[in-house]
């Protein structure tokens, strides 16, 4: 499709609605984000490129462009359209795990590497003098919500040069939309845990888990620990 803008206010910038990675959790899917099409049927903003050199040539001040806050930018789509792929823009990445286990990782995050190969993702970024940040969430409550998946990822972060953690808490958002595909996928992968989720948190837009605040700790523990920059949202 051929789109009117392309940079936010913010300096964000989506080239692409919907995804292919599958991860079950996704928020893009709620409905407040209006996809008139499937949502695994990529729309890809073909006029971006174009737009986006017009709109630089119009900035007064040098910006850092973020990328991907709503559908990820280097889906498997990206190998063959290469629109986000420059070797001489300077750049952060950013990456999101979830959980060490990797049977859980193919579960929740089915059309994505699984966590270890992001570690080896993130080691190499490193090695060749590229920043990380790591999005440790959602941590999923009954699932992923354990001491013992928090300091094995922070443990791999610091392992792999990470420079800092997102954290939203220990927990996940569910909108309309996204939380009937969510409760769909539960009701596949672990029988029952739809009816736990219902009847803990009813239709709740946060669902903390039980275990945020000793996690959370934990959390700023290991963070300080390692020396790597943390930023815990509300």
């Amino acid at each position: 499709v051929n789109v009117k803008g392309i940079l936010s206010a913010k300096n964000g910038m989506n080239i692409y609605r919907g995804c292919l990675h599958g991860c079950i959790y996704c928020d893009s899917r709620s409905k407040c984000y209006h996809f008139e099409h499937d949502f695994e049927d990529i729309e890809v903003k073909e006029n971006a490129l174009s737009l986006l050199e017009n709109g630089l040539k119009h900035k007064r001040k040098k910006c850092m462009i973020q990328m991907g806050s709503m559908c990820d930018p280097y889906m498997p789509l990206e190998k063959e359209l290469k629109h986000v792929i420059n070797q001489q823009t300077k750049c952060v990445v950013q990456m999101t795990l979830t959980t060490f286990d990797e049977n859980l990782c193919q579960k929740l995050e089915p059309g994505v590497c699984t966590t270890q190969r992001r570690i080896e993702v993130l080691k190499e970024l490193h090695k060749n003098g590229i920043p990380t940040i790591v999005w440790l969430t959602p941590i999923l409550p009954f699932i992923n919500d354990s001491q013992e998946n928090i300091l094995k990822i922070l443990e791999e972060c610091h392992e792999a040069g990470v420079k800092g953690i997102i954290c939203f808490g220990m927990g996940v958002t569910l909108r309309e939309g996204s939380r009937e595909y969510y409760y769909k996928q539960l009701d596949r992968l672990f029988p029952g845990m739809k009816e736990k989720y219902q009847m803990t948190y009813n239709d709740q837009y946060t669902l903390n888990s039980p275990h945020n605040r000793d996690l959370m700790n934990l959390f700023f523990k290991k963070c300080q620990e390692y020396q790597m920059m943390c930023n815990y949202l509300e």
